[in-house]
Formats: C-alpha cells, sequence, structure tokens
C-alpha cells in the first residue's frame, strides 16, 4: 500500500542503523513488528496472576 508520510528523517536514519534495514519500508515494516510486539508482550504481562489454573504439574508431568 503506498502512503505519503513525513517522517523525522534523524529518527528513521537512526532506525535503518539500529534495525540493519537498507531501506525505508523495510525499517518501518520492522519497526511497526517490534511496537506490536512490545504491546503485546505488556498486555500478557498485566495479564499476569488474573488466571487461576486448577492444574496439578505432577500429575501433568507424570511424577509420582
Amino acid at each position: 500500500m503506498r502512503t505519503t508520510l513525513d517522517l523525522n528523517e534523524t529518527l528513521l536514519t537512526d532506525a535503518m542503523k539500529w534495525t540493519g534495514e537498507t531501506t525505508k519500508t523495510a525499517t518501518i515494516n520492522e519497526a511497526l513488528k517490534q511496537i506490536i510486539k512490545s504491546r503485546k508482550r505488556v498486555k500478557l504481562v498485566e495479564f499476569a496472576g488474573k488466571l487461576h489454573l486448577d492444574v496439578d504439574l505432577d500429575i501433568t508431568r507424570k511424577r509420582k
């Protein structure tokens, strides 16, 4: 999809260095993937302790 963006050139250049990407498109796509991954991780951490599983790990692991 073609989109016209007004990007901060300094940020984009720095992001290209950090990601190792050689094109602006690849850099932006990588940045978007990382943002999504990071936000999903935060949501999982917020979910910690809110789910109770009634699981006996010894039985699950077939221990006696």
